[in-house]
């Protein structure tokens, strides 16, 4: 396995710039080890041989079950019907209250 470049604490000053986290000394120290232990166990997992094991991508054995997408007229509200119960409408739609707010 071979050994990941140390993370300085500039490095690690400059994360948490970029993040906009202010940290305490302990905390640099804390994190710099954490990140060498991240980068140390991804070189591990990059040095072990795959060349023979398949790329899995489903593992529960479960599939979709699809249908065809037929229109049901008789299902169907006409406009009118789906909004008869509307607290408000406007010209045929539904008003709904504003969520977004403007700054």
């Amino acid at each position: 396995m071979k050994k990941t470049p140390n993370i300085t604490k500039k490095q690690i000053q400059h994360i948490a710039n970029l993040a906009n986290i202010p940290i305490t000394q302990t905390e640099q120290k804390k994190l710099q080890t954490a990140f060498e232990e991240t980068l140390n166990t991804i070189a591990e997992l990059q040095s072990v041989d795959i060349s023979n094991v398949e790329p899995t991508h489903q593992v529960t054995g479960l599939t979709n079950i699809l249908r065809e997408d037929i229109v049901n007229i008789d299902n169907m509200f006409t406009q009118k019907q789906a909004l008869a119960n509307a607290k408000q409408t406007h010209n045929g739609y539904f008003v709904v209250p504003r969520i977004i707010e403007e700054k």
